[in-house]
């Protein structure tokens, strides 16, 4: 089994579960594309993801199923971070945080991007949550670091 924890992540960035998949964790990978299945399908997020690349935002609102779209970033993260870890990528202790921090940050602009502007522009379900994603991963990043700084120097 191949251990490059980058190949696994930018697998598991293309389709949750494909990391799983590569990692031999079958089981696990067939979970998460279901879920990532039941919930895109749900949500409407392809027919979303569709209009607000042709520059639809307000119809692509309309058809945006908040209730299951807020969902995804969750699984999206979690299943990059598993994939990762189980290839022991995720080596210290808080490298999880820039995977919470963007779930965390991508489902806060879920929920603000029917009507948050951004100099004026409506973004929609599925800009917003996209840029809100490297504010997220930066901010884990640098919490990570800090607390590896912190709890590094209670030692002495």
């Amino acid at each position: 089994m191949r251990t490059n924890p980058l190949e696994k992540l930018m697998w598991s960035i293309a389709f949750p579960g494909f990391g799983q998949y590569l990692n031999g964790k079958y089981v696990k990978g067939t979970a998460f594309l279901a879920l990532e299945f039941i919930i895109n399908v749900q949500a409407n997020f392809n027919y979303v993801i569709l209009l607000s690349f042709h520059g639809k935002i307000l119809e692509a609102i309309k058809y945006t199923d908040y209730q299951w779209l807020m969902f995804y970033p969750c699984l999206y993260f979690f299943s990059m971070w598993d994939a990762v870890k189980d290839v022991n990528g995720g080596k210290g202790p808080y490298s999880f945080l820039p995977f919470m921090f963007a779930a965390f940050f991508v489902t806060t602009g879920l929920i603000f991007s029917s009507n948050l502007k951004v100099f004026g522009i409506l973004l929609g379900p599925v800009w917003l949550p996209m840029l809100l994603t490297f504010p997220g991963i930066v901010i884990g990043l640098i919490i990570s670091i800090h607390l590896i700084y912190v709890i590094s120097f209670q030692d002495y």
